[in-house]
Protein backbone atom coordinates (compact mmCIF):
# COMPACT_ATOMS: atom_id res chain seq x y z
CA UNK A 1 0.00 0.00 0.00
CA UNK A 2 1.36 3.46 -1.19
CA UNK A 3 1.48 6.53 1.48
CA UNK A 4 0.30 9.21 0.55
CA UNK A 5 2.29 12.40 1.21
CA UNK A 6 0.47 15.11 3.35
CA UNK A 7 2.08 18.45 2.37
CA UNK A 8 1.41 21.77 4.52
CA UNK A 9 -0.11 24.80 2.74
CA UNK A 10 3.27 26.65 2.25
CA UNK A 11 5.47 23.45 1.31
CA UNK A 12 2.49 22.28 -1.27
CA UNK A 13 2.72 26.13 -3.00
CA UNK A 14 6.85 25.17 -3.56
CA UNK A 15 6.27 21.96 -4.75
CA UNK A 16 3.86 23.17 -6.91
CA UNK A 17 5.76 26.19 -8.59
CA UNK A 18 9.17 23.76 -9.01
CA UNK A 19 6.83 21.04 -10.97
CA UNK A 20 5.64 24.18 -13.08
CA UNK A 21 8.39 26.17 -13.43
CA UNK A 22 10.96 22.89 -14.32
CA UNK A 23 11.49 23.90 -17.97
CA UNK A 24 12.82 27.42 -17.25
CA UNK A 25 16.06 28.15 -17.45
CA UNK A 26 18.92 29.37 -15.22
CA UNK A 27 21.24 32.18 -16.09
CA UNK A 28 23.81 29.44 -15.66
CA UNK A 29 22.28 27.14 -18.19
CA UNK A 30 21.55 30.28 -20.43
CA UNK A 31 24.87 31.46 -20.22
CA UNK A 32 26.21 27.78 -21.76
CA UNK A 33 23.95 27.85 -24.13
CA UNK A 34 25.19 27.99 -27.91
CA UNK A 35 24.63 30.75 -29.79
CA UNK A 36 22.49 28.74 -32.77
CA UNK A 37 19.87 28.29 -30.23
CA UNK A 38 18.68 31.65 -29.63
CA UNK A 39 15.97 32.97 -31.67
CA UNK A 40 18.03 36.78 -31.72
CA UNK A 41 22.02 35.07 -31.65
CA UNK A 42 23.47 38.29 -31.50
CA UNK A 43 21.69 39.57 -28.57
CA UNK A 44 21.21 36.07 -26.95
CA UNK A 45 17.14 36.30 -26.65
CA UNK A 46 14.97 33.86 -27.16
CA UNK A 47 16.70 30.61 -26.04
CA UNK A 48 14.91 27.46 -28.17
CA UNK A 49 17.26 24.46 -26.82
CA UNK A 50 14.03 22.38 -27.10
CA UNK A 51 10.35 22.51 -27.57
CA UNK A 52 8.92 23.80 -25.11
CA UNK A 53 11.03 27.26 -25.58
CA UNK A 54 10.19 26.82 -29.22
CA UNK A 55 6.55 27.42 -27.53
CA UNK A 56 7.51 29.29 -25.31
CA UNK A 57 9.47 32.00 -27.79
CA UNK A 58 6.25 31.93 -30.16
CA UNK A 59 4.13 32.89 -27.32
CA UNK A 60 6.76 35.73 -26.36
CA UNK A 61 6.70 36.80 -29.99
CA UNK A 62 4.74 39.83 -29.69
CA UNK A 63 7.24 40.89 -27.07
CA UNK A 64 10.42 41.35 -29.73
CA UNK A 65 11.10 44.88 -30.61
CA UNK A 66 9.52 45.07 -34.28
CA UNK A 67 12.94 45.37 -36.26
CA UNK A 68 13.97 41.95 -34.81
CA UNK A 69 10.66 40.35 -35.69
CA UNK A 70 11.54 38.55 -39.24
CA UNK A 71 14.48 37.38 -38.16
CA UNK A 72 13.20 35.70 -34.44
CA UNK A 73 10.16 34.40 -36.40
CA UNK A 74 12.19 32.47 -38.99
CA UNK A 75 14.63 31.22 -36.38
CA UNK A 76 10.95 29.54 -34.61
CA UNK A 77 10.15 28.42 -37.85
CA UNK A 78 13.37 26.93 -38.23
CA UNK A 79 13.87 25.03 -34.18
CA UNK A 80 9.79 24.15 -34.73
CA UNK A 81 10.86 21.98 -37.94
CA UNK A 82 13.82 20.49 -35.65
CA UNK A 83 11.25 19.58 -32.84
CA UNK A 84 8.17 18.81 -34.64
CA UNK A 85 6.39 21.74 -33.49
CA UNK A 86 3.37 22.79 -35.14
CA UNK A 87 3.42 26.74 -35.71
CA UNK A 88 0.21 28.28 -36.72
CA UNK A 89 0.90 31.67 -35.82
CA UNK A 90 -0.41 33.37 -38.53
CA UNK A 91 1.57 36.46 -37.35
CA UNK A 92 4.92 34.55 -37.01
CA UNK A 93 4.20 33.41 -40.79
CA UNK A 94 3.68 36.27 -42.04
CA UNK A 95 6.82 37.89 -40.76
CA UNK A 96 8.73 34.67 -41.33
CA UNK A 97 7.89 35.69 -45.16
CA UNK A 98 9.77 39.25 -44.88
Amino acid sequence: MQKRLKLTAPACVRLRKRLIMNDRLSYKEKKQLPDEVFGLPGLREYPMPDAAHVRAAEAYFRYCPEQFRPELARAILERARMFGVDVESPVILSYAEK
